[in-house]
């Protein structure tokens, strides 16, 4: 198991700090199960893996919180870059897109702080390395013609993504804690997948692609006929996840989750 931790990036410098806005998200029983944490460490041989050279998140519910964790960091690194770059700076940002980014920057800094106490052995690196160059921070949303993602557009996968992780992972728990803890966490990220998307588009809180309510035949695909649906969350399993969240991720950060397939 990687477990460097002299990243020249640190994504979590800072997550010890104090919340000051809305910090509810200690709420939810985040020390449900840290109390009585005590996570078996994990190794791994990648000599015959085609994911040789990744970090990879190891397995069982050890497994799963790295996997967790490495999401959590990643989120928390967009969010503190948003605030601190020259969108959030901008006159034209209003008062209340502000205060909404600086609530989704602490959350995610909650987040991730809670897997790095938590997970005791075994943890993987706390310093993923991001690569946030296929994103624009001065654009709210992706401009015309432009290969770069705006702000929202890029909020949007990656709160997107986090809901179908959590519930593309839950399968795999084997605690009745952590999968209550899960599930807390995800509602949470359903909230701001929601508030971003309506930023977006209205009414694409609960979207077809996000929710799945109908198929795509000539009755339904326009919003109208017969749902045929599950109306139940779309899920992604851990290694479809990290197609996506690797290419947010340098080249020593990416990582696979071998076991979870």
């Amino acid at each position: 198991m990687h477990n460097s931790t002299n990243s020249s990036v640190d994504l979590a410098a800072g997550l010890g700090t104090p919340v000051a806005r809305r910090s509810f998200l200690r709420y939810s029983g985040a020390g449900l199960a840290v109390g009585g944490l005590w996570l078996a460490g994990c190794s791994k041989d990648d000599d015959n893996n085609p994911t040789a050279g990744f970090i990879d998140v190891g397995t069982g519910d050890t497994g799963i919180l790295n996997y967790a964790y490495a999401l959590e960091q990643l989120e928390a690194a967009f969010y503190a870059q948003v605030v601190a770059g020259d969108y959030f700076k901008n006159a034209n940002t209003s008062a209340a897109e502000k205060a909404l980014f600086t609530d989704l920057k602490d959350h995610e800094a909650i987040h991730a702080a809670f897997f790095k106490g938590a997970i005791t052995s075994g943890r993987i690196t706390d310093s993923l390395q991001p690569d946030f160059s296929g994103i624009d921070f001065s654009q709210r949303t992706t401009a015309a013609g432009s290969a770069k993602m705006g702000v929202l557009n890029a909020a949007m996968a990656f709160e997107d993504l986090g809901v179908a992780a959590y519930n593309g992972a839950a399968r795999f728990i084997s605690s009745v804690d952590y999968l209550t803890l899960a599930g807390k966490i995800v509602s949470v990220e359903a909230r701001h997948a929601a508030a971003i998307r309506e930023l977006l588009t209205q009414n694409t809180f609960v979207a077809n692609d996000v929710v799945d309510l109908t198929t795509s035949t000539p009755n339904n695909s326009g919003g109208t006929g017969n749902l045929t649906g599950t109306g139940m969350e779309r899920s992604k399993r851990p290694p479809v996840v990290l197609e996506t969240a690797n290419k947010f991720l340098a080249a020593n950060s990416k990582l696979s989750a071998n076991s979870f397939a």
